[in-house]
């Protein structure tokens, strides 16, 4: 039955939708199998959204839109200006600052691409950085999205891995924040290298205080949502209620750039992204069972031999494996493929689940910036009008920087499960 995944990966090749092609091979692989399994079809299909905890994907979601509609980006990337305009590559390193700050606040890479980048790629352009580069770092800096908690990358690998989505949130921190101050320096580096100054001088501490004023209500947000989920507050799914209404009433009542029209187009386009990922998350259900049922995972085991029982190696072949995935297949669609596949591995290696967690999202989330699905590229390109390819020459050195952060984290556990260890003290 093992072929059935290599036909799964010929059918994604060929450009039949994920959720579709998962849904085929199960139903082929059970088919084939036993034709009386088939009444599990239905089933497996529907217990695998029957999930309280995934309802927290769609108020994530909306709560993005609802924060890119109400005017929280634009106080984010002034208060950013303050902190770090006045040094060498200043501008760009708004755009790294910026992306984290938004992705503390929405979780999704695509909506911090569009966001960031049309707001500070014409900014950039204004101010005479080389629009290859700036397209490029927005793109790379969006990255940081699925990984700084709430994401929605590990809200999907929790419910599928049974693991708790408070611990991955907390283990997503150093992550992400180590991805952001790589993307800083560089953009340090090339600011020096090519004279690229916002600013003069340092913001006066009237400036950045002032900035704080207007950007503390965006900030203190996921330090409320992480902090209720830590605490057993309230759970991952009440925190996305809280993460919705508090944005309703930040950009209706506070900022006031928030309208009862914007509100239509807000819901139907978080129902559209909502109903693609549930039909995902069914079949994708289905392809787990299927999976289980017929052993294929220990087939994998024991096709690797002494591999899987080696933990440098078998994070080595896993982390190959998941960079060149996530060059043609979506961050969503690929944690419903290789959690299954991968998460019996790596606990039958000794490898903790929520440390692997990491390391699935971080991999994955690189591959929203390689060629040829690249989707944060084609945002930021079609912003910048110019054609992928061209941001190549920054591109490798800003997706080496990631790859670097991915190793580290891969090999040294402790950054990403500090936190987790520091709440248990």
């Amino acid at each position: 039955m093992l072929w059935l995944v290599g036909l799964l990966f010929v059918l994604i090749i060929l450009r039949i939708p994920i959720a579709f092609a998962l849904g085929f091979v199960s139903f082929l692989g059970i088919m084939m199998t036993d034709l009386g399994l088939l009444i599990n079809v239905a089933r497996k299909v529907f217990t695998g959204v029957d999930s309280f905890t995934l309802v927290a994907i769609p108020l994530f979601i909306l709560a993005g839109e609802i924060m890119t509609y109400g005017g929280i980006s634009k106080r984010l990337i002034d208060f950013s200006k303050t902190l770090v305009g006045h040094l060498p590559g200043g501008l760009a390193m708004v755009v790294v600052l910026a992306s984290m700050f938004f992705s503390a606040l929405t979780g999704t890479a695509i909506a911090a691409a569009a966001a960031i980048g049309g707001m500070l790629i014409p900014a950039m352009n204004k101010e005479g950085y080389d629009i290859r580069f700036s397209s490029s770092l927005v793109a790379t800096s969006a990255t940081i999205g699925p990984i700084i908690p709430p994401s929605i990358v590990l809200i999907l690998y929790g419910v599928i891995a049974g693991e708790s989505i408070g611990e991955l949130f907390l283990a997503g921190v150093v992550p992400g924040v180590l991805m952001g101050a790589g993307l800083m320096i560089y953009s340090f580096v090339i600011g020096k290298k090519e004279g690229y100054y916002s600013r003069s001088e340092r913001a006066s501490l009237l400036e950045v205080l002032k900035g704080a004023k207007d950007a503390i209500l965006a900030i203190i947000m996921p330090l409320i949502i992480i902090g209720g989920i830590v605490l057993g507050i309230f759970t991952p799914t009440e925190s996305g209620v809280i993460a919705v209404v508090y944005a309703i009433i930040i950009g209706m009542f506070v900022y006031r750039e928030l309208s009862l029209k914007d509100l239509y187009p807000i819901f139907l386009s978080t129902a559209k992204t909502t109903a693609t990922i549930i039909f995902l998350i069914g079949s994708a259900s289905l392809f787990i069972w299927f999976l289980s049922y017929n052993r294929i995972p220990t087939e994998i085991v024991n096709m690797l031999g002494g591999v899987a029982e080696n933990p440098i190696l078998l994070l080595l072949i896993i982390n190959v494996i998941l960079l060149l995935a996530g060059t043609f297949i979506d961050t969503i669609s690929a944690v419903s493929i290789f959690t299954p596949l991968f998460l019996p591995l790596v606990t039958n290696a000794g490898i903790d689940p929520v440390h692997f967690g990491i390391i699935l999202a971080v991999n994955l989330t690189i591959g929203m910036v390689t060629p040829p699905l690249g989707v944060c590229l084609f945002v930021t390109s079609s912003i910048a009008k110019i054609k992928v390819p061209q941001m190549f020459k920054y591109l490798i050195p800003q997706v080496a920087i990631l790859i670097l952060v991915l190793l580290a984290i891969t090999y040294i556990p402790g950054l990403a499960l500090l936190p987790l260890n520091f709440f248990e003290m």
